[in-house]
């Protein structure tokens, strides 16, 4: 379930930025009416958050699954 939950969230995370990088100007004219925040605030906010949701997919999802897969 591990292997499973890690594809789906990688799958999540891959959809996440490809909206950003086909739709940036759209979603952020969309946050921005929510929240007032500069473009440059909003692109560094983007980046920090998809690398460390990428980085507890790798910490928690993929590195238990192929511990438990190949070592044990």
């Amino acid at each position: 379930i591990l292997g499973w939950s890690a594809v789906l969230n990688y799958a999540l995370l891959s959809f996440w930025v490809l909206i950003l990088f086909l739709a940036s100007d759209w979603v952020y004219t969309l946050h921005n009416r929510w929240f007032s925040i500069n473009r440059e605030h909003y692109d560094l906010a983007n980046y920090i958050l998809i690398g460390g949701y990428k980085l507890l997919i790798f910490t928690f999802l993929l590195m238990p699954y192929l511990v438990l897969r190949f070592f044990i």
